[in-house]
């Protein structure tokens, strides 16, 4: 390693070292030899980096960022482009070299040069890309930038912008066609024509009223009436679908930990760069999360309105930083996919991890917070944030979710993607099937450590009318899909889906 480089270079430059190297080696020469012009000199070399260090510190050029990414939000493994846009706002010329930080899953920080060479109006323009695996919201930036005197001397490094957060959604996979939406449309609605008249022309028709069109006119209604009948247009329905998102950290107990999504401001999670909390999460909640959002794309498509809830009856994103309305139930359209997306960024488990408590600590785990029901980073986040603790939890599949399920009686399916159940959870939640036209249920959960109590869970969801299929995080998320279809509830298929070894959806 060069001498120069064992000094600190984001303070004096190359040269600016030199100069107080000479400044120093011409003091100790003037104090031997007893010369004054030496000494006018070593006062001369030391200043001038002292004093170009102060102007760097105090004489900051001021910049104002522009960052735009397209698109926004992205999902997960797709391109995102981001656009920078610098202008300097104050005083000051020269060059100054500018690093755009980012977190380190989104790939290397990029580094350029400003102005840049095609900088039009004094503002330079910049653009690269970037792509993540993973869901979240990331905390794209800040800018910072190092310039230096006009002497070349010291440096100066500073953020020059507060940074952008980026939401990654989950990307949907796309489902094959099933009869969970029964005898409807191409476009969803289900036509009320029946009514209790004898006749499909007295159905379809009615008495013409003032400024009714003449193209409506039903003449074969009108000769049997004698009198102007009408064609009447037909009542639709739109579909309705409620999802219930099991998020109880309690039904995820293998595998949990944190993976680096980050949001603005930094928690008692926060990771060792500062870029602020990790989500809690597993393989199981993932694969969940995957499922949720890809049957609310299926759903959408055929034009349903949706409703997510969470196990107790709460607005199923009221805990996700990411949500643009946290208390929203009901999404329509593509604007409400699109909030629905948005909202399943940065949800994460939360609550009490009981399943831990008692057990003895695996190694490399501490037993201390176990103890607290709170066995992993984040769950303490988790808290403060409003997750009701162990006394004041709200118990899932209680009166609460039953009477929310109730007020929507029989208008469309309930789909519930659901972590490990009990035998008392899935018992609580049987009768809920009782308040959708149709009750399908998926189990995710590990096979190695609930085998000997997913039979029970599957049985007692189906005794009260459920369609219930048992997966793991490594199951085809279209092959499990595919399972409801099975007239029977208690169809191999779902042993088969259970065992699939395929690629995580």
């Amino acid at each position: 390693m060069a001498w120069r480089d064992q000094f600190p270079g984001h303070i004096f430059s190359t040269r600016g070292w030199g100069l107080l190297g000479a400044g120093a080696l011409s003091l100790l020469a003037a104090q031997i030899m007893g010369r004054r012009d030496l000494l006018a000199l070593a006062v001369l070399l030391l200043v001038l980096p002292l004093l170009s260090l102060a102007g760097t510190r105090v004489l900051k050029p001021r910049f104002r960022v522009y960052r735009e990414f397209s698109p926004s939000p992205v999902e997960t493994s797709a391109r995102t482009t981001v656009r920078l846009a610098v202008a300097r706002t104050g005083a000051g010329t020269g060059h100054a070299i500018m690093e755009e930080h980012l977190p380190a899953r989104l790939g290397e920080s990029p580094v350029f040069r400003f102005p840049a060479r095609s900088s039009a109006g004094g503002t330079s323009r910049y653009e690269y890309h970037v792509r993540s695996a993973k869901r979240g919201q990331f905390l794209i930036g800040p800018v910072t930038a190092e310039f230096s005197d006009p002497f070349g001397l010291s440096f100066n490094r500073h953020a020059i912008d507060d940074g952008d957060l980026l939401t990654v959604t989950p990307a949907a996979v796309e489902l094959p066609g099933t009869g969970l939406a029964g005898a409807r449309g191409h476009d969803g609605v289900t036509a009320t024509r029946v009514r209790a008249n004898p006749s499909d022309d007295d159905v379809m028709t009615r008495e013409y009223r003032h400024g009714d069109p003449m193209r409506r006119v039903h003449w074969a209604a009108t000769a049997r009436h004698g009198s102007l009948m009408v064609r009447q247009e037909e009542s639709v329905t739109t579909p309705e679908a409620t999802i219930i998102l099991d998020q109880r950290l309690a039904a995820y107990p293998h595998g949990v930990s944190g993976h680096g999504a980050f949001s603005s401001g930094a928690g008692p999670g926060a990771t060792a760069e500062g870029d602020g909390h990790e989500l809690l999460t597993c393989d199981a909640f993932e694969w969940a999360v995957t499922a949720a959002m890809s049957i609310a794309a299926h759903l959408a498509e055929r034009n349903y309105s949706l409703r997510f809830l969470d196990s107790a009856g709460a607005p199923a994103f009221r805990h996700s930083p990411s949500a643009p309305d946290p208390e929203a139930e009901e999404y329509t359209g593509a604007s409400g996919l699109q909030c629905i997306a948005e909202s399943l960024a940065a949800i994460q488990l939360t609550g009490p991890h009981s399943a831990y408590r008692g057990r003895a600590p695996q190694p490399g785990q501490r037993p201390g917070p176990a103890a607290n029901g709170a066995a992993f980073p984040g769950a303490g986040a988790s808290r403060s944030r409003g997750v009701a603790g162990t006394a004041t939890a709200p118990q899932a599949f209680d009166d609460a979710l039953m009477d929310k399920l109730s007020a929507h009686r029989l208008r469309g399916p309930i789909l519930a993607v659901l972590g490990r159940l009990t035998p008392a959870e899935a018992r609580a939640l049987s009768p809920a099937a009782g308040f959708g036209a149709n009750a399908f249920a998926l189990l995710v959960s590990d096979q190695a450590t609930a085998s000997g109590e997913v039979p029970e869970v599957l049985e007692a969801l189906r005794l009260g009318g459920w369609r219930a299929v048992a997966v793991s995080a490594r199951s085809p998320l279209a092959a499990a899909w595919a399972a409801f279809d099975e007239a029977d509830p208690a169809m191999s298929a779902a042993a088969d889906v259970r065992r699939g070894a395929g690629g995580r959806p």
